[in-house]
């Protein structure tokens, strides 16, 4: 029902501002990113540190694709069991070195083990966890891998929302874990 209530408003307010010439949101006193999260069938999923629970602000544009604007609303990774997907995370997470820590099949090495079901931090048993985790960085010593996070002069610099996904989806292929439960 709130996803049909979503796309009605929205369309609602997609006609009024082409009457009147305008659809960029301005003026309206609907901003972007309530028209992504209308577009994505709901309101963005409240995200929050690792650390210590506080918000996580994450601009609702950065969830571009139409797997990414699944995630933000429902915390589901549509990923899950995707081999092109799955394969991208591989390669993501060789990329970006998170080998170094969490082993080569991410089994664990100096940093945590990631299949579970005993993770580090509990909350990585689901996906929005996990993509909590990887997003922003842990207190034992893991940085932040978000867009605009690892490097904060460079908002190009880090894994995107889409991308973060496709590693979660890699790392469960080696658990029991789909995080979608």
């Amino acid at each position: 029902m709130q996803k049909k209530q979503w796309t009605l408003i929205a369309a609602l307010v997609m006609v009024g501002l082409s009457a009147c010439g305008k659809n960029d949101g301005a003026n309206t006193g609907i901003g972007a990113s309530a028209l992504v999260a209308a577009d994505s069938g709901g309101k963005m999923l409240d995200f929050v540190t690792t650390q210590d629970s506080t918000p996580l602000p994450i601009k609702p544009e950065q969830f571009d694709t139409p797997a990414a604007k699944e995630f933000m609303t429902t915390g589901k990774n549509p990923y899950i069991g995707n081999a092109e997907a799955i394969d991208r995370g591989k390669k993501l997470f060789q990329l970006y070195s998170c080998t170094q820590c969490h082993g080569g099949n991410a089994e664990g090495q100096t940093g945590p083990g990631l299949h579970g079901p005993d993770y580090k931090y509990a909350k990585d048993a689901t996906n929005k966890g996990m993509f909590e985790t990887i997003w922003h960085g842990t207190n034992g010593g893991m940085g932040a891998k978000g867009a605009g996070l690892m490097d904060p002069t460079d908002p190009t610099n880090g894994l995107s929302p889409d991308e973060t996904l496709k590693v979660i989806a890699w790392i469960r292929t080696h658990g029991k874990t789909t995080g979608n439960e």
